[in-house]
């Protein structure tokens, strides 16, 4: 158990090494603190014992070690509430109803990966889980037209092509092909049942049949590259962590393409925020990942926003908080 005068110190290095990456010295912390250097060295000393805090190399100043971020973020973290202007920026947004769930996640994300340099993930349900129940198509004019697919669940996703040259008749034996002999498969396995299983017959059936083919194996196929869509990858460029080290960021990049690993960010059954740091993130030892849960009626997901361990963990908790109640309102 820490001091009074202990969870200061650790409270100040932590918030100021967060906003400046520079060790941070008892020359300082005696000023804010009103007490000798000598008695902030004996105190840095014992954090440092306790395994809170880190000496480096370069410095005889302090970092806040993996288990320092740690105690900060379940002990001593106080949620910085939004200014009105981002608040302003995700309103606009949020507000917009002409835009489905998935946009609205995806562009109030853009706003949060914009106003933290960091990078921002939705991951949604499962696609194994959700299984194709029907495709339907709505013409919009005589080349346009928007292929709906229907989920047991109920989840309605649409998509826009274009075909050139093909009738209604056409269209309509596709979709009756596809409904026959493809309702009920995975919508992740639905790309590969159409190549192994519509592709080889489809000739049978209609004249276009490429053209047709094609147009559907893209709806599909992207469909189910939906479940994990990342914005502002190179943000962690910015950030001095990794802006020098060109293995890291490989490293890291490398894990954000791993669309396992980034599924596996949600195998948890809590709703509540959750703050995964450094080795805990399974990306990096310098990354931090903090993620929640959401549900609005059938669609449900995950978002997570991914950055270094020196994040601004209390304005990220307050973002993902406030996107969470706006997403399930």
């Amino acid at each position: 158990m820490l001091t009074e005068r202990q969870n200061k110190i650790l409270k100040l290095i932590v918030e100021r090494y967060i906003k400046e990456p520079i060790p941070v010295g008892s020359k300082v912390l005696s000023k804010i603190l009103k007490c000798s250097s000598a008695t902030v060295r004996n105190e840095m000393a014992s954090l440092e014992d306790m395994g809170l805090l880190e000496k480096t190399h370069t410095s005889s100043g302090r970092v806040p070690s993996e288990a320092g971020y740690r105690y900060y973020v379940d002990n001593l973290m106080e949620l910085k509430k939004m200014n009105a202007e981002d608040m302003f920026k995700l309103q606009i947004v949020f507000k917009n109803q002409q835009l489905a769930l998935s946009d609205t996640i995806n562009q109030s994300l853009q706003i949060i990966s914009d106003m933290t340099n960091y990078t921002t993930v939705v991951l949604g349900g499962s696609s194994h889980e959700n299984l194709l129940k029907q495709i339907e198509v709505v013409p919009i004019d005589e080349e346009s037209m928007v292929v709906l697919i229907v989920t047991d669940k109920g989840h309605v996703e649409h998509k826009s092509i274009k075909l050139k040259d093909v009738s209604t008749d056409e269209i309509k034996k596709t979709v009756s092909l596809i409904n026959n002999l493809i309702a009920g498969t995975p919508i992740d396995e639905v790309s590969s049942k159409l190549e192994f299983e519509i592709k080889p017959i489809i000739g049978n059936y209609v004249k276009q049949h490429e053209q047709l083919y094609n147009a559907f194996y893209h709806v599909f196929n992207d469909y189910s590259s939906h479940d994990v869509n990342i914005v502002g990858r190179t943000k962690m460029l910015e950030q001095p962590e990794f802006s020098n080290n060109v293995e890291k960021i490989k490293n890291v990049f490398n894990k954000l393409e791993n669309k396992e690993l980034l599924n596996s960010i949600e195998q948890d059954d809590d709703n509540n925020i959750k703050v995964y740091i450094g080795e805990e993130s399974k990306i990096d030892d310098d990354v931090t990942v903090i993620k929640t849960k959401f549900k609005n009626g059938n669609e449900e997901g995950t978002i997570a926003i991914i950055g270094p361990k020196r994040m601004e963990y209390d304005r990220v908790v307050g973002m993902l908080e406030y996107m969470k109640e706006n997403i399930e309102r």
